[in-house]
């Protein structure tokens, strides 16, 4: 059956995905031909969102959940070019990325990775590994960039974040990505069918509206622009210009 992080590397034009996975990836890509545009501008949000949390904010450390597989500008390596002594636990249930998990640990001298296998449902888990590279007394990036909608309803995607939150002192930072129902939503829709009729049960995507994916910033100060499209987030120089619509929101808050 195909996987998340397997799909998204298939997407990536990576080699560690197999034949499900690329079916899943081809129909959802012809289904939505904007897709590989949004994944390709979700990494490069993800890369900006660490770099302005690392220079602008001061945050040395990053909790990324779901993280896939390893690819260009990994979160450690985004923040530790900003600081060699940031600190980054990766999170993923996949056990393809867990045989990467080698190449996801590869820090600067001064700073510290590490990773953990368990599903972004499993807080306590999550937050007890956690504590053992990172510093709960000192602010947290908690990443979690095109994972949620992995997460249905019916398991309170919104539940699972706040207790993430609530394990982090004043001064952390959400970032969230998330595939978008109410931009080119026919196309959306469509996609998101035929990825589901090729996944794992537990691996189904939910999309959701602007006003859905900002509810996931409750008890944190948006910072601006708020929740956005993903090259509208602090575009800079070489943000590429799309071509068409691209069907995520994204945006980082901070707590206080």
């Amino acid at each position: 059956m195909a996987h998340p992080a397997r799909v998204y590397n298939a997407w990536l034009g990576g080699k560690d995905n197999y034949p499900a996975d690329q079916e899943a990836a081809e129909l959802a890509a012809a289904a939505n031909p904007h897709i590989i545009e949004a994944v390709r501008a979700n990494r490069a949000f993800l890369g900006r969102a660490v770099r302005e949390l690392v220079e602008g904010a001061g945050v040395r450390q990053f909790l990324d959940i779901g993280t896939g597989i390893p690819a260009a500008d990994n979160t450690h390596e985004v923040a530790q070019r900003a600081d060699p002594g940031a600190r980054v636990v990766y999170v993923d249930n996949d056990p393809v990325v867990l045989a990467h998990a080698e190449a996801l640990l590869v820090s600067s001298r001064d700073g510290a990775t590490d990773y953990i296998q368990a599903d972004l449902r499993e807080v306590d888990r999550i937050l007890e590994r956690a504590r053992a590279t990172l510093d709960f007394s000192q602010p947290v990036g908690l990443m979690l960039v095109a994972v949620l909608q992995y997460v249905p309803d019916a398991d309170d995607p919104y539940a699972i974040t706040a207790a993430l939150l609530d394990a982090l002192p004043a001064g952390s930072h959400l970032v969230v990505s998330h595939p978008a129902s109410d931009i080119a939503a026919e196309q959306v829709a469509k996609s998101m069918r035929v990825y589901n009729e090729r996944a794992d049960a537990h691996a189904g995507a939910t999309p959701r509206a602007h006003d859905e994916v900002t509810r996931f910033f409750r008890g944190t100060d948006l910072l601006e622009p708020g929740v956005v499209e993903l090259p509208r987030w602090h575009p800079g120089a070489g943000t590429a210009t799309p071509t068409g619509p691209l069907p995520m929101w994204c945006g980082v808050g901070r707590t206080s």
